[in-house]
């Protein structure tokens, strides 16, 4: 017979799905002594920590590592009796390595906060159950540990998949999703790989993969790769991409792929081409190794029990109210990709913030002030070589939305550190309106990027005008003077450019 579940005390707060958005909302809970919950079925950590993020710039900080010594080290005054080769399956087992460590800690965190970690597939069973004279969900969680618990509130994180698209015939052996191309055990290279999908992630495993030393074959079904981004920013990436010998297919509708007996079989037609004239069509066909699909993701909502506690659901998304992010359900949130709204990690987190503030506000006994989601200032980043940071409105967009835009730009070869460095490539851009002199958004090819775009998204949240930012002492030598720059030439004033000021 199977082990009945056991029952369990009443919480605060239960939460479906460890990952970026679950972990978070459950230790920040904690630190209110809120009474907490969470399970998970898979890793803790989620897709960021095991599928995504973490191993993804664990295998690009391989990579870049071997760029640098590669291109830098003689100039530098390192010397080899030969040029280094990569061990791909060493760089695995180093980011094997960081995923559990982190994975550890973040158990280790929960365990110290003494929360309940049940591990099992968790969904919420029945809404108002009367216990000991309050209104509570009733939960339970079947897998390794079966157990039923009741809560006052409930945080869902389920988060997302990679989309199984049937053209695709995904067989997670020779045709691949960013899941497998990511597994502890996937240690050996093709000789040449075929990707579908020039976005975020496609850029990431091409960058990584042809540093490598992969053929690697991109096919994307519009017109540019990383539509998102700012055109020089694109023409900066695509000279990299060309050196390393990438290439890449725009406008190509991926009919099919499909394993051959030695290796995979893309086959493409015009994206422009009509519906009705796809038959028909001139095709193209492209082959390889392997084949990486890297387009789209599938939300985790299904299973959860959110249908019959009257959560509205579409195309998977759970519906959450934007600003308090409680769903149809009241007393249930949703945090994180499964939302839909902007599926990075870091949104999770902020998510996970608002989400709980409420949930601990509404039930009245904490000293939580509500929270209210702004997602008006996200910054986002890609780890190709070099590093691409992006926040806020594209030149081109600001343009349609206030009279007068006035627009900065720097490059890292004019600054002092990073040509000490050896880190010449890219630009930084920052878009203002040329009335208030408020950044609208700004964006960064080079190096450190990410790190860059951070402090704008802090003079973004804070409503900062260029000139404040400027006015800001920042240390010499550093590469965070190409945010001082770069502000400074909004109006024309930085030092190391000549430009004409603008008043």
């Amino acid at each position: 017979m199977s082990e009945q579940p056991k029952e369990q005390p009443i919480f605060d707060i239960f939460i479906i799905g460890a990952g970026s958005g679950g972990y978070h909302a459950a230790l920040r809970a904690a630190q209110y002594d809120a009474k907490v919950a969470i399970c998970e079925k898979k890793d803790v950590g989620g897709t960021c920590l095991n599928r995504g993020c973490i191993p993804t710039k664990a295998l690009y900080s391989s990579a870049n590592l071997l760029t640098d010594i590669r291109t830098k080290a003689k100039e530098f005054g390192i010397d080899f009796s030969s040029m280094p080769v990569p061990n791909f399956a060493q760089a695995v087992e180093r980011k094997n390595n960081v995923v559990k460590d982190l994975v550890t800690g973040i158990e280790g965190m929960l365990k110290m906060r003494k929360i309940p970690l049940y591990r099992g597939h968790g969904k919420i069973v029945k809404a108002n159950v009367d216990l000991n004279g309050e209104k509570l969900f009733e939960c339970a969680v079947e897998g390794k540990d079966n157990v039923k618990v009741f809560a006052r509130k409930v945080i869902v994180g389920t988060g997302s998949v990679p989309a199984q698209i049937p053209v695709m015939n995904i067989d997670h052996k020779k045709i691949l999703d960013s899941d497998d191309i990511l597994d502890p055990n996937f240690k050996k290279l093709p000789k040449k790989i075929l990707i579908i999908g020039a976005g975020v992630i496609g850029c990431e495993f091409a960058n990584i993969f042809a540093t490598m030393g992969v053929k690697v074959v991109m096919l994307e079904f519009l017109d540019t790769m990383l539509v998102t981004e700012e055109k020089l920013v694109i023409k900066e990436l695509k000279k990299v991409f060309d050196d390393l010998k990438i290439e890449l297919y725009t406008g190509q509708n991926v009919l099919k792929v499909e394993t051959t007996p030695t290796g995979v079989k893309g086959t493409t037609c015009d994206a422009k081409a009509p519906k009705d004239q796809i038959a028909t069509a001139e095709k193209k066909t492209f082959e390889a190794d392997m084949c990486l699909v890297s387009i789209g993701r599938a939300k985790v909502s299904a299973n959860v029990g959110l249908e019959a506690v009257g959560v509205e659901i579409d195309r998977g998304q759970i519906k959450v109210d934007p600003k308090t992010l409680e769903t149809k359900c009241p007393g249930v949130y949703a945090v994180g990709d499964v939302t839909g709204r902007m599926m990075l990690a870091h949104v999770a987190y902020a998510d996970a913030n608002v989400a709980v503030a409420n949930a601990l506000h509404a039930i009245g006994k904490f000293d939580v002030e509500p929270k209210v989601s702004d997602l008006s200032t996200v910054p986002w980043t890609i780890f190709t070589h070099p590093n691409i940071g992006t926040i806020g409105l594209r030149e081109e967009a600001a343009k349609k939305k206030v009279q007068k835009v006035y627009t900065g730009r720097f490059y890292y070869s004019s600054l002092g550190k990073a040509k000490a460095m050896g880190e010449e490539e890219g630009f930084m851009m920052v878009v203002a309106d040329g009335d208030n002199d408020k950044i609208l958004g700004a964006t960064c090819i080079g190096a450190e990027a990410p790190e860059l775009i951070s402090e704008i998204a802090v003079a973004m949240q804070n409503g900062l005008t260029c000139e404040q930012v400027a006015a800001t002492i920042h240390s010499h030598p550093t590469i965070s003077e190409m945010v001082l720059e770069t502000v400074e030439d909004v109006h024309g004033m930085a030092i190391h450019k000549v430009g004409r000021r603008k008043k």
